[in-house]
């Protein structure tokens, strides 16, 4: 398929998403595939629970508005979505507690395009179990999940689309069905013994590379700022670059990333465990980039 078909969805959602206005003094924090999992040895998120979970909390606390961008839970190895919440109750609490403060909004991957399904919504993502209290729990109540949305700095009138960045990627948007079977029933197997998933942005250096191609040229004909996920290499452009930005992941080997917008400015950082003098360990944030002026 070629980056044409890219144009026409990143145009078709552009015209057609919702918007979030800000202004100088909002803050808000994107965060994109998280892939958290059962907590089995294919789960790619549970060696960065800890990191996470005190990155949100940092956000929470600090008053931030949380854009999730996507594969946010891995739903392709795994086809139980209480497996998950089971796994990581103390993630989702929180979670819950963004949003019932009007303070979440929700974009679907393709790891997670199962939550576009209303039924989907219905059934798994209004409660939740909690088995740490053996009782079930609100979650994200009448939640609506986006494929896209924008946000639009009421300052500036600057707007910036927000996505999870597989949109024209034939074997992970069109075909999503074919790769999650794949995916469940033969790499996940073959995982364990040190093979990586050839379909796959993140773990392939060439269709990485080709899926930033396809929205950079996007980018690049309608002068429009995109933030996406999807690729996991985090990415935040210099001064003369096209405005492409990237969140990363939360499945790094030892740290997750993600992009801040604070005074109407883009913030590119990361998270990671750093061990003091006296041998005691802590969660650290980090900036990776420069503040960039939206």
């Amino acid at each position: 398929m070629s980056s044409f078909s890219t144009y026409d969805r990143l145009s078709e959602l552009f015209k057609s998403s919702s918007e979030i206005p800000f202004t100088n003094l909002s803050k808000i924090v994107l965060i994109g595939d998280c892939h958290r999992g059962d907590g089995s040895w294919v789960d790619d998120f549970r060696h960065n629970h800890s990191i996470y979970y005190a990155a949100i909390k940092y956000y929470y606390n600090h008053g931030f508005t949380y854009i999730d961008l996507g594969d946010s839970d891995e739903l392709w190895k795994n086809k139980r979505f209480s497996d998950i919440t089971n796994i990581y109750s103390d993630i989702f609490r929180l979670l819950h507690n963004f949003y019932k403060e009007d303070r979440y909004y929700m974009i679907f991957g393709n790891h997670d395009m199962v939550k576009k399904f209303p039924s989907f919504i219905e059934g798994n993502l209004q409660m939740y179990y909690n088995s740490q209290i053996d009782s079930y729990e609100p979650l994200f109540t009448n939640i609506r999940v986006h494929e896209g949305l924008i946000l639009n700095n009421l300052d500036s009138q600057s707007k910036i689309l927000l996505i999870h960045g597989h949109q024209g990627d034939l074997i992970n948007d069109v075909f999503w069905k074919v790769s999650r079977f794949l995916t469940r029933h033969v790499w996940r197997k073959l995982e364990f013994s040190g093979h990586k998933d050839p379909t796959s942005a993140a773990k392939n250096y060439r269709e990485r590379r080709k899926v930033e191609r396809k929205i950079l040229n996007w980018v690049e004909k309608n002068n429009q700022a995109v933030i996406a996920g999807h690729t996991h290499r985090p990415s935040c452009p210099l001064k003369k670059e096209l405005p492409y930005f990237n969140v990363g992941s939360c499945v790094h080997p030892n740290c997750i990333t993600c992009i801040e917008i604070v005074n109407s400015e883009i913030l590119l950082v990361k998270w990671c465990i750093k061990t003091r003098e006296d041998r005691t360990v802590y969660v650290d944030r980090e900036l990776i980039s420069l503040p960039k002026k939206i």
